[in-house]
């Protein structure tokens, strides 16, 4: 199959073109100026491959949580080119990439992936690897203070993502023996987004376009900002 996905939902930008098994990825590090870096990054990779749009099997992308321009313009680029090309969307969660990015170049196998979500709180999600290395939830997303958010029950557990940076030390004390460690600096890829998406487009989650909606998990996040 042919999928392109996209990320843009944190401080990394990047677009993935997922062949048949064989991904390729154009990924920058850089705070502002996502909705023009993506648009090229895409336009390179099809470019790369030999491919139009409307050669594609489907589209994806990060859908969030995360920044809410970040989640906004990953989903109108998306729509974008799926409403373009009359493509399905997969959506993949944020926090799922990451967690699966944590097991692709960490092989930790229990993850608790944490995005700061600022105000005081964390975007959290449990995940464990299950069948063809593909993570699968463990704990619902949700977003909370590091007090709030839910433990794991047993086993051991590593950390991944902004929120760790942010909140290692409360959370550390919550999961007492039961964390292997934590690295706060890994942002969610692409790549993983086409990985996790190619899976979810088999199992035939793809949506229509106008289908394909962000994830913010806070309400009213718009007035908050």
């Amino acid at each position: 199959m042919k999928l392109i996905a996209i990320e843009t939902a944190a401080e990394a930008c990047s677009a993935s073109l997922y062949l048949s098994g064989e991904v390729s990825i154009r990924y920058k590090i850089m705070p502002r100026g996502h909705s023009e870096l993506i648009l090229e990054m895409v336009d390179d990779l099809l470019r790369e491959a030999g491919l139009s749009p409307t050669s594609l099997d489907a589209v994806a992308f990060g859908r969030g949580p995360g920044s809410f321009t970040g989640v906004r313009i990953a989903t109108g680029v998306i729509q974008g080119i799926a409403f373009a090309a009359d493509l399905p969307v997969v959506g993949v969660s944020t926090l799922a990439a990451l967690a699966q990015r944590a097991y692709r170049e960490k092989g930790e196998r229990n993850l608790l992936a944490a995005f700061d979500a600022r105000m005081g709180e964390l975007y959290w999600a449990g995940y464990r690897v299950a069948e063809k290395e593909l993570v699968v939830p463990a704990i619902p997303e949700q977003v909370g203070s590091a007090q709030q958010v839910e433990m794991p029950d047993g086993g051991e557990w590593y950390g991944v993502g902004s929120g760790w940076g942010a909140y290692g030390e409360q959370l550390e004390r919550r999961l007492e023996a039961h964390l292997l460690g934590f690295k706060a600096e890994i942002h969610c890829s692409a790549r993983d987004i086409a990985s996790l998406a190619a899976e979810d487009y088999l199992a035939g989650l793809a949506v229509a376009p106008e289908l394909a909606l962000p994830v913010y998990l806070r309400n009213q996040v718009a007035k908050k900002m």
